[in-house]
């Protein structure tokens, strides 16, 4: 599989996809948007895959989102869609899917990461709703996910107050499931990944 946008790789049983806009925070773009779903989708079809890994290209952003200037093509709503469209496929998909967190995991970003089935994170990593601060709101994903994961209260509080939660803190709060030194995140999630592959494929779409 060939992407503009994301880049798609094959470890044995472990597919790896990598936002590839390093640039710009590995943010939403139409382009970007449809291809993760191209590519779940793909992987999806296939038996060699037994398990997904999700995760930005460098070492500063996991996703920081999307914006309004970057669905510009769009027309009323639509800037939502794509980023929907996503978090509908993973949903769907009956194969683990990891987030390997590498950096900040911002609004949709972190909307990503929670909709994925595991997330493990490097100690540096930076997790954030701002939504409310640009007057814009998560249209189901984010706010369900995250009231189950972390509970109302809190859920209300990272919506309302936007607060900085660092790789620790997501961790207590169970927002992620491992947090690693910085220099063994990829090390940490292959063996994590390949853990998981070695489980019946059965058991694993039935969870």
């Amino acid at each position: 599989m060939s992407y503009s946008e994301i880049i798609y790789s094959e470890d044995g049983p472990v597919g790896t996809i990598i936002l590839n806009r390093p640039d710009d925070g590995n943010m939403f773009t139409h382009t970007m948007c449809h291809e993760i779903r191209d590519c779940i989708e793909t992987i999806r079809r296939e038996t060699r895959t037994r398990v997904v890994v999700l995760t930005g290209a460098g070492d500063r952003f996991f996703c920081i989102g999307g914006r309004k200037d970057g669905m510009e093509k769009t027309k009323l709503y639509a800037g939502v869609l794509p980023t929907l469209e996503i978090y509908e496929a993973i949903d769907r998909l009956q194969k683990p899917v990891i987030a390997s967190v590498n950096g900040f995991a911002v609004g949709g970003g972190n909307v990503l990461q929670m909709v994925c089935d595991l997330t493990i994170a490097k100690e540096s990593a930076v997790f954030r709703q701002v939504g409310p601060m640009m007057g814009s709101f998560d249209a189901g994903y984010g706010t369900w996910y995250l009231e189950d994961i972390v509970g109302k209260k809190r859920a209300k509080d990272i919506w309302y107050s936007n607060p900085k939660i660092s790789a620790a803190e997501a961790l207590e709060m169970g927002l992620v499931n491992r947090v690693v030194p910085d220099d063994q995140l990829a090390d940490k999630t292959r063996e994590y990944a390949l853990s998981i592959a070695d489980r019946g494929a059965f058991a694993l779409a039935s969870v």
